[in-house]
């Protein structure tokens, strides 16, 4: 009997499994065919997962020494890292793990644009991606909010502010977020209760985004679809949980870096000083994952339309699926998309950089050209090519390129040098 066939032997043991077969979803999960061709790109999902549970178990344990009031929540902080036991490493994995959950997602997003993980059928699974990403944003701006300094005041005073530029009902929406007329205690209660509810949302959705993967299978480098199950996929324990538990681990190593020897090195210093309505800081920033859309916010000299084109520069992503009209996934057989996704890299991080620095001269300049780039890229760019480009042969199936070689594009290639030699 092989292990997918398993059922419980004990009485007990049927009736619940009859009832919610949790004592057989092991078997889908070891059984689960996945692509054997996956590399170390595909391996952030399952420390996205570890991520997430980091920053629920560390942030219940910092809960119960926090205190979400404006006269003691700096004092609190400073207790959880000067009085608690361990408290001063639990608050450094939750700072850090935030900085540490945003690269993995960042990676995780620009691997699914590499390969086009976003294409049919997988609309869906890429939908709820952005719902979550779009959430782990917000979280993370109220969680930023919570040690109450300097940056976490003042940060929350910009942004909350934005909301006011919505016509007829901003003002009444700035006042709903602020529990009153400015950024006080009211703020900083609701700010902290959200910022405890929404991982668990996310969580929800997470399990959300991991059933719906397993619908279709999984994308893979080739960008091809499998039939499960066949020569082209192995299962999923004890392949890839192997090579996911060796990718978890060194990213653990850069984690601990971080954790250890830098614990403030992606934090801002005067978010060490307590929370001054009468003092405005030098230069407000977020923190360094937000930047991107603070910049398309700042390059808008209009305030409104500012605050639109932010959330339009999350929104693109959501309708990605139906924007890249090319019949080809991968970029591996892409060639002039393969570039202009490079171009794209780049410009995420000029935009990132710019983020960082005064919104003003130069700065201003590439930021505004930068913010243009985005959005021709997503509008522009990818529907065009997705019609004139002129795509490599893609290879029938995963196994063909490791034993075969690529006879289609062998062809291809045989009719090139034919029309060269004439």
């Amino acid at each position: 009997m092989s292990n997918h066939d398993y059922q419980p032997k004990s009485k007990l043991g049927k009736w619940f499994n009859d009832r919610l077969p949790l004592l057989t979803l092991s078997n889908h999960l070891q059984e689960y065919p996945t692509p054997k061709n996956l590399n170390y790109w595909w391996t952030f999902g399952g420390i996205l997962t570890f991520c997430l549970i980091t920053q629920i178990v560390t942030g219940v344990i910092l809960g119960m020494h926090y205190i979400a009031h404006a006269d003691l929540a700096f004092e609190s902080v400073e207790h959880i890292m000067r009085d608690v036991n361990y408290g001063w490493l639990i608050r450094y994995v939750h700072a850090n793990g935030a900085s540490m959950f945003f690269l993995a997602v960042y990676i995780h997003i620009f691997r699914a644009l590499y390969y086009g993980s976003y294409k049919s059928p997988r609309e869906v699974i890429w939908i709820i991606g952005m719902i979550i990403y779009f959430l782990m944003m917000a979280t993370a701006f109220m969680g930023y909010v919570l040690p109450w300094g300097q940056m976490s005041f003042w940060g929350a005073t910009v942004i909350t502010n934005l909301f006011s530029a919505v016509p007829f009902i901003g003002e009444s929406i700035t006042n709903w977020l602020w529990g009153g007329y400015a950024v006080d205690n009211p703020t900083l209660t609701r700010f902290f209760s959200l910022h405890y509810l929404l991982p668990f949302l996310i969580l929800g959705l997470v399990i959300l985004h991991i059933w719906a993967l397993h619908v279709p299978g999984n994308n893979n480098p080739i960008g091809i679809e499998i039939k499960k199950p066949s020569n082209d996929t192995v299962p999923f324990h004890p392949y890839i949980v192997i090579k996911d538990l060796f990718a978890l681990i060194l990213f653990l190593i850069v984690f601990a870096f971080f954790v250890f020897y830098s614990p403030n090195i992606l934090g801002h210093a005067d978010n060490y000083i307590e929370a001054n309505p009468m003092v405005t800081p030098a230069h407000i920033v977020p923190e360094w994952y937000l930047l991107p859309f603070y910049a398309i916010l700042r390059s808008v000299p209009d305030k409104l339309f500012g605050v639109i084109a932010m959330f339009a520069s999350i929104f693109v992503l959501v309708i990605l699926p139906w924007l890249d009209t090319s019949k080809v996934r991968s970029a591996i057989f892409r060639p002039i998309y393969k570039q202009f996704y490079w171009f794209l890299v780049a410009d995420v991080i000029i935009l990132g950089y710019m983020g960082a620095m005064p919104a003003e001269g130069t700065y201003l300049i590439i930021a505004r050209v930068a913010t243009v780039y985005y959005f021709l890229h997503f509008l522009v760019i990818l529907p065009v090519l997705g019609s004139k480009e002129k795509t490599l042969d893609v290879p029938l199936s995963i196994t063909e390129p490791v034993l075969g070689g690529y006879p289609n594009q062998a062809k291809t290639k045989d009719k090139l040098n034919i029309k060269e030699s004439l």
